[in-house]
């Protein structure tokens, strides 16, 4: 049996934690194939090393050199290899990765340096090799080479009972070190996981699994046992931030079941995420997440279902300004997009509504700011009469007026759009209906 294992940030965030990464990985022979992530916040207030490589990135852009940042990232490892009282040289590693970064002068390089580190102590812990990304993950333009980079992976593991392999960046066509987003590791040891044929891949953080909600909003929600592929990505893009949600495809695809782990509480079963013939929850809803902060931009013309592209006209104008939107919900003679508020600050936003105007010519325009987004999500609400009406009718009790509906054809999620100010009124009380009133009433 292959495991395919990957730590966050939380679990690499000292000494102490990286000893219990090794303590989980020894525990079981399956678990070969490790990815690690830089390390993380050690307390509340604490700074990423990421984030701080993101600065150090800034003092060498501005100033040539590294300087105070870098400081506090040497001094992080330095601290980590310490406290594991490991016979490591990691002060020359520290300067050689410096003189690097000055010489790459590139922020995706720096960032990078953060798993490459950590990768290179943890492959020092297990005394088995280190793997660096940039030889085996490939890019190609903005997304991932799958071809090449899964036979460079199978080759480079290849003979090798464990090995270490730095998380979150590869190298682009150009032979520049690229990151993926943040959170990127997960799609590194999916990606793992994907070229050796894993018969599983452990996702290792903070929490026991995925939730059915956020516990900042709901005090103590239901854990999930199983969830789908597709239940996993609804959740993950609309905030459920346990997994990149772009982690899914590679492993997906090979039908390799992931499963989230707490490093902190190994003993718990955590959430295990496979296809959606083999997820059997019984319930309607399987989770619910959401995110503040969205614009609505809405268009009304006349006989617009009569004009072929009209959709176009407007799309090209968000194409033209970089905007990606996330739902487009339409009626015979209204379009909008709605669309998070960030990418419409620094005046993008009147920009964007000039040229839609002069692009279609509407009857009427509005925009409407400072909206909320709620997926509720679940394989089982396409199976029970009456789910939407509870939806609604439990936000309704809470006093909240649904300000947009979508919903996909594949009836695995139904969106609502309600007030920011609404929103955690109305994830307390759908999370209600769903998980505290239960399936009984359907």
């Amino acid at each position: 049996m292959i495991k395919v294992c990957k730590f966050g940030g939380t679990s690499m965030a000292d000494g102490i934690t990286t000893m219990r990464v090794k303590r989980i990985i020894d525990a079981d022979p399956a678990r070969r194939y490790i990815v690690v992530s830089a390390p993380g916040k050690r307390y509340s207030g604490d700074i990423k090393v990421t984030d701080l490589l993101y600065e150090t990135a800034r003092e060498v852009k501005e100033g040539g050199h590294v300087g105070d940042a870098y400081a506090r990232v040497a001094a992080r490892y330095r601290a980590v290899v310490r406290e594991m009282d490991l016979a490591f040289d990691i002060d020359a590693l520290i300067d050689e990765t410096a003189k690097d970064i000055e010489r790459e002068r590139s922020f995706d390089f720096a960032a990078s340096r953060g798993e490459y580190l950590a990768g290179r102590i943890m492959a020092a812990v297990l005394g088995i090799p280190f793997i660096d990304a940039r030889d085996v993950i490939k890019f190609k333009g903005e997304g991932l080479d799958e071809e090449k980079t899964y036979a460079l992976v199978r080759e480079a593991l290849k003979g090798k009972p464990r090995a270490i392999v730095a998380g979150f960046y590869g190298e682009d066509e150009r032979g520049r070190v690229k990151t993926f987003s943040r959170g990127g590791s997960d799609i590194t040891g999916a990606v793992v996981a994907r070229a050796v044929g894993a018969d599983e891949y452990e996702n290792w953080t903070d929490v026991s699994g995925f939730l059915a909600c956020d516990p900042r909003i709901v005090p103590s929600p239901v854990g999930i046992g199983t969830l789908s592929y597709k239940e996993l990505r609804e959740l993950s893009y609309m905030g459920a931030n346990v997994l990149h949600a772009e982690a899914v495809y590679p492993v997906r695809e090979a039908n390799i079941p992931i499963r989230i782990l707490n490093t902190f509480r190994p003993e718990d079963a955590g959430t295990r995420i496979v296809a959606a013939e083999d997820v059997a929850s019984g319930r309607t809803v399987t989770g619910i997440a959401g995110k503040k902060n969205f614009t609505v931009i809405f268009i009304e013309k006349t006989r617009m279902n009569e004009m072929s592209g009209f959709a176009l006209l407007p799309l090209e104008v968000l194409k033209r300004y970089g905007l990606s939107f996330e739902h487009m919900p339409s009626g015979i003679d209204s379009l909008s997009f709605v669309i998070e508020s960030s990418q419409l600050e620094g005046g993008v936003r009147e920009k964007v509504l000039e040229e839609i105007r002069l692009a279609v010519q509407p009857d009427r325009m509005k925009v409407i700011e400072g909206i909320a987004l709620l997926a509720v999500v679940g394989h089982g609400m396409k199976e029970k009469v009456g789910t939407a009406a509870r939806l609604f009718e439990a936000i309704a009790r809470a006093g909240v007026n649904v300000r947009l509906i979508d919903q996909a054809s594949s009836e695995l999620n139904i969106i609502v759009g309600v007030d920011n100010e609404n929103y955690e009124r109305s994830i307390k009380a759908v999370y209600e209906e769903f998980f505290v009133r239960g399936d009984a009433k359907s």
